[in-house]
């Protein structure tokens, strides 16, 4: 045991001796042994101005003023590194045996450069440098006795930098620069990985990044090193997880959490973006991920998920300021039936005040910046969409996005159990504008009316086109502005609210609707109002006609509907005009009365005629013996007589009974 204790003062005895020397070194003295030291592992020159002190926390070494490293000797942006202060820490251990060995650098508010030239780095410090005999040596026993020494791979211990700037130059143009980071680097062994910690704010909320680079020696020789890399914010996280070259070429998996989608994006340095729910306020996205140097990111494999949908696919983007997409994306139901606000009352509702409705178009402004975020080219194909105002069935469309100017193509879009096709405009480069070139085919009229106009007064299946423009910052303004033309035409179908047979002819048969077979329209819009002057209704034994005004923009409605009875009138018809008038909800319905009372006259003369008709044909099948409905029947009950009297006449002439 006594050993034990004699081995334990040796020790004690000969580190304080060694520290006891080290203290009675000038600083100067201990700052040149550093930098030759520094020297010797790197191959770059180091300078420190001002009052060097040996100290003993936070680290064992020296600590000096302001210093400079200097960087490649093909570099030309300045010092590798300065800082306002430097601490140098040393081996304990390796002072017992006379050597000083750098374990740690701490600086303060350094600037660090990172320049890259062609193949070069100027943080390739692993290539062995010569140190002549004539330089100060770094210790009594550092040496190996020969003129020249080879100096070890660079590895480095622990490296710590407080309030720096950062800036990546590639041939002689700065790629990024950032100021405020908090750095620590540790690459204990020469051939084993090199951790990083950083800690900066792009501008949003203050970033945490982890990396861990496997191989650094690969990327000091231009190749590419297994790499992790983890940031993390209060919004959410970003995970890789691959390979990465010194030239910036990265491929490996891709994770990306966001818990509040618009706080995520400021914090990487894009502030000031907002995302409707629906649109991925709370996002997800995994996928295989390629990045190449100069910009391109390519996407496979990919899960994505913005709040409640889920899209699969591969996508292709070209980062820049303002990126380019290209993405194939297919996806089972989109519910982006939260994204837009609901219309309310409004002062500024246009035909809403002026026609008494409560509800309107909503004023509220239409933010469209998100048009101008990317150029894109976006293929989608989904089982179905929710959207705020209906729902698609089946949809396959191509957005592209150009300049603040969308157009949506739909190739195949279910909606309203039709078909629709055409194009969709939206063009936000000088002021917002909307616009359309549609074809529908078999869409029910009673889902479309009530979705878009809440109109429910008429149903059946319509096919038609539409071409329309409409120009403002509101959905107001837009519907006050539209202008266009377009054409209907229907099958069967049916309006309620209003009985025709009744109005035409007296008799109700159809329980307050009309059932029609047949309906076709033209119309054109300017201002907001629809005008149209062909209408066309056939139904059997009518007609009706059709024209007026149909206010878009102030929701209400100017028309006249003319229905006539076709056999009526001596085959010449009856007409019954019918004023359409007031807003959409609830429209006042006035046939001309005039008109109505001589039609519901005409129908009672014709009701007595036909009695008196039965009456006469009843009297005259009794007289000639034989059953009489028309005229026809009396001619023939007559010719029938007459030829029997005649019988019995001639048999009385041959002496017959």
């Amino acid at each position: 045991m006594r050993w034990l204790f004699r081995i334990v003062f040796i020790v004690v005895a000969v580190l304080g001796l060694v520290i006891g020397v080290l203290l009675l070194l000038p600083g100067e003295k201990l700052a040149q042994i550093a930098a030759d030291q520094i020297r010797a592992e790197t191959g770059r020159e180091v300078t420190f101005d001002g009052k060097v002190k040996v100290s003993f926390w936070p680290v064992l070494g020296l600590e000096s003023g302001p210093v400079t490293i200097a960087n490649a000797p093909w570099a030309t942006s300045g010092p590798m590194l300065s800082a306002d202060r430097l601490s140098v820490g040393v081996s304990a251990p390796d002072l017992l045996t006379g050597t000083i060995r750098i374990k740690q650098l701490l600086a303060d508010r350094p600037v660090l450069r990172l320049d890259v030239q062609g193949d070069k780095a100027n943080w390739d410090l692993s290539k062995p440098h010569v140190v002549s005999s004539s330089a100060p040596s770094s210790g009594t026993g550092s040496g190996s006795g020969t003129d020249e020494q080879t100096a070890a791979d660079f590895s480095l211990e622990k490296l710590v930098l407080s309030d720096a700037q950062l800036i990546y130059t590639r041939d002689g143009k700065v790629d990024f620069k950032q100021t405020g980071v908090d750095l620590t680097a540790r690459w204990p062994l020469a051939d084993g990985p090199l951790d990083l910690e950083l800690a900066l704010s792009l501008g949003g909320d203050p970033l945490a990044i982890t990396a861990e680079i496997a191989k650094p020696q690969l990327l000091n020789a231009g190749s590419a090193s297994p790499v992790t890399l983890d940031i993390k914010t209060s919004a959410g996280s970003v995970g890789f997880d691959g390979r990465f070259s010194r030239d910036g070429d990265a491929e490996g998996n891709l994770v990306v959490t966001s818990t509040d989608t618009p706080r995520l994006l400021a914090a990487l340095g894009q502030g000031g973006i907002d995302i409707p729910r629906g649109l991925g306020r709370a996002a997800s996205f995994k996928g295989k991920a390629t990045y190449t140097n100069d910009g391109r990111l390519s996407l496979r494999k990919m899960v994505l998920k913005l709040d409640g949908n889920q899209i699969k696919g591969g996508a292709d983007v070209q980062l820049a300021a303002k990126p380019n997409i290209t993405a194939n994306l297919r996806a089972g139901t989109l519910d982006f039936s939260k994204t837009a606000p609901t219309a309310t009352a409004s002062s500024g509702g246009g035909g809403a005040a002026s026609s008494g409705q409560s509800t309107g178009w909503s004023t509220s402004p239409i933010d469209a910046s998100l048009l101008g975020l990317a150029n894109a080219t976006i293929n989608l194909t989904a089982q179905a969409v929710k959207l705020p105002e209906f729902d698609l069935g089946k949809t396959q469309v191509t957005l592209k996005i150009e300049r603040s100017r969308a157009v949506l193509r739909m190739k195949e879009v279910s909606v309203f159990s039709g078909l629709l096709s055409g194009r969709l405009v939206a063009n936000n480069r000088s002021g917002l504008s909307v616009g359309g070139d549609l074809t529908a085919q078999d869409i029910d009229l009673n889902q479309a009316l009530s979705a878009l106009a809440d109109v429910t007064r008429f149903s059946g299946q319509t096919s038609g086109k539409l071409k329309f423009l409409g120009v403002g910052q509101t959905e107001d303004q837009i519907m006050h502005s539209l202008s266009g033309s377009g054409s209907i035409s229907m099958g069967k179908g049916v309006i309620s609210g209003f009985d025709l047979h009744r109005l035409m002819d007296g008799h109700t048969r159809t329980g307050g609707t009309t059932v029609f077979n047949s309906l076709t329209a033209s119309f054109t819009m300017e201002n907001g109002d629809l005008d149209n002057q062909d209408l066309l209704l056939k139904l059997d034994n009518y007609r009706a006609d059709g024209k007026g005004r149909i206010g878009i923009g102030a929701r209400d409605i100017d028309y006249l509907f003319t229905p006539v009875l076709l056999r009526a009138n001596s085959g010449k018809g009856r007409e019954v005009p019918i004023r359409i008038n007031g807003p959409w909800s609830d429209p006042s319905i006035r046939p001309d009365l005039k008109k109505v009372i001589e039609a519901a006259a005409e129908a009672e003369l014709d009701k007595v005629a036909d009695t008196a008709k039965k009456a006469l044909h009843g009297k005259l099948g009794e007289e000639l013996d034989a059953p009489v409905e028309n005229t026809a029947d009396v001619e023939k009950a007559l010719k029938n007589k007459l030829e029997e009297e005649a019988k019995k006449g001639l048999l009385k002439l041959f002496g017959g009974d």
